[in-house]
């Protein structure tokens, strides 16, 4: 049994979000083809997700010099406890499903914040002398679902615009994440009398990737 991470940055829900839409057709399809594995929700609208500030940087400075996690402020504790948590059920999982629209050509602030979460040196990735930074989950897959007014998938004329997608998937390979696959729905206030083929077309590439996902 594999463990999913189903992870949405979206205030919105499935009845008015595109992307969050076509998550759920991807999820029903994965549960579908894999219906022992746990597919587990993180709505970052809805969670706890520590901000790298003033409290996490001195906490960190602390511990690296040596001091005991016990020796830390109130907040440099419940910080640094919450980030290792995240990262922790990051490492734990198997599979990752991220669902984000593009707002001002990335996705909302709260995956940042999630993504700088999960990127702990001696967890998804370390560094060893001689050979630079090495990722630590080349046992996993991920795919990232987007959904963009405009038309902005590698290959179009915005596609150097787009900082959503080439982020994440920055950070799959620098985790060394060895299968990330890029689902777009895109173009709906371009063209918005596509909408409905182009949403239409999104679900049938979400059913088929989760049928090998």
């Amino acid at each position: 049994m594999a463990t999913v991470l189903y992870i949405t940055a979206n205030p919105n829900d499935h009845e008015t979000s595109y992307s969050l839409a076509i998550g759920k057709e991807f999820v029903q399809a994965y549960l579908s083809a894999n219906p022992n594995d746990e597919v587990i929700h993180l709505d970052l609208y809805q969670m706890n997700i520590p901000e790298l500030d003033a409290d996490v940087f001195s906490g960190w400075g602390k511990l690296g010099a040596g001091a005991v996690f016990d020796a830390l402020t109130g907040a440099e504790k419940a910080k640094i406890g919450r980030l290792g948590e995240l990262v922790d059920q990051f490492v734990a999982a198997d599979k990752y499903i991220f669902v984000n629209p593009i707002w001002n050509y990335s996705f909302p602030p709260v995956m940042k914040a999630y993504i700088d979460s999960i990127c702990v040196a001696g967890k998804t990735f370390k560094y060893v002398p001689g050979e630079g930074r090495v990722g630590l989950l080349r046992d996993k897959k991920a795919v990232h679902i987007q959904a963009s007014g405009s038309v902005l998938s590698p290959g179009s004329a915005l596609a150097d615009f787009e900082m959503g997608h080439r982020h994440l998937n920055a950070i799959m390979a620098f985790f060394e994440v060895p299968s990330f696959e890029g689902i777009f729905v895109e173009g709906m206030a371009a063209d918005p009398n596509q909408a409905s083929a182009i949403k239409e077309k999104a679900v049938r590439k979400a059913r088929e990737v989760a049928s090998g996902f």
